[in-house]
């Protein structure tokens, strides 16, 4: 009995240390990348130094000669209200999708995923003419409109699901009490499918923050989101690690602090009607 006990608690151990292994494994690179953050330009060319005094120039270089918060500024307003405007027009097609039925409607439910196929270089150049038309390059609405038409297409296939979780018997009762379709949606349906709506909207919001290709080929400096900033920090003269990095510890910071404050939030959602009654 003894023997049993033992050897269950050394494979427990033995998966503990892999798990931690492969924990650490995952998160070393964002542990260098603050490492290097606080480090001065002629430590980071010379790795062989593990203990080093640390400083805060780089931090103060590119809050001050970078002006990197109105980098900020720009994702913040691009991932709000491309989040809003995703959900509002996301849903209630997902409330199409989910409750009404027409001639080949998985077809077209297909289409609507394959948006997110759809890799961006294939289409930032169409957008770029078509920007250049309408006067809109190196603006805020641009990047919404871009960020929109794929954030869309993914809060369609999210709610979907969830809608189709709540028993329309529920729908049905409230349009014997008078309710009319619209009432219906926002009174019964929207309220019960809202921890969906969370999961969907931070998973829109780490999405555009964490764009790339639209932001770096779509603006210049007047819309500015923060992942294009660190293009700043390469030059003939060399990369500039140190506020690279520090631009992206900055950059972590605010999507990893909205992802701990939203986690339960998140987790309901993805767990949200896994089981039917």
């Amino acid at each position: 009995m003894n023997i049993r006990k033992l050897r269950k608690n050394l494979r427990a151990l033995g998966k503990g240390i892999l798990i931690f292994l492969i924990c650490c494994f995952f998160i070393f690179p964002f542990v260098w990348m603050v490492l290097i953050s606080f480090r001065s330009r002629v430590d980071i060319l010379d790795p062989s130094k593990i203990f080093v005094p640390l400083t805060l120039d780089n931090y103060t270089t590119i809050i001050r000669d970078n002006n990197i918060f109105s980098y900020f500024y720009n994702s913040f307003v691009v991932s709000i209200f491309t989040t809003l405007i995703s959900l509002a027009l996301g849903t209630l097609a997902a409330y199409g999708f989910a409750r009404y039925g027409w001639k080949k409607k998985e077809d077209n439910t297909f289409w609507v995923l394959s948006q997110r196929f759809l890799p961006a270089m294939a289409v930032v150049i169409p957008y770029f003419l078509m920007a250049a038309t309408a006067h809109l390059l190196d603006t805020k609405l641009l990047l919404i409109i871009c960020y929109s038409t794929f954030s869309i297409s993914f809060t369609i296939l999210m709610m979907r699901g969830f809608i189709e979780d709540v028993p329309i018997e529920l729908e049905e009762a409230a349009f014997m009490d008078g309710c009319t379709r619209f009432q219906t949606i926002t009174k019964i349906v929207f309220p019960l499918v809202l921890p969906g709506m969370v999961a969907t909207a931070i998973f829109c919001v780490i999405n555009c923050w964490n764009e790339f290709v639209f932001a770096n080929f779509l603006t210049s400096i007047n819309a500015k989101t923060v992942p294009t900033s660190v293009m700043m920090y390469l030059s003939v003269s060399g990369v500039k690690w140190g506020e690279m990095a520090a631009t992206g510890v900055m950059s972590v910071i605010p999507v990893l602090t909205f992802a701990i404050i939203m986690q339960k939030h998140m987790i309901r959602g993805l767990t949200f009607g896994a089981v039917k009654g």
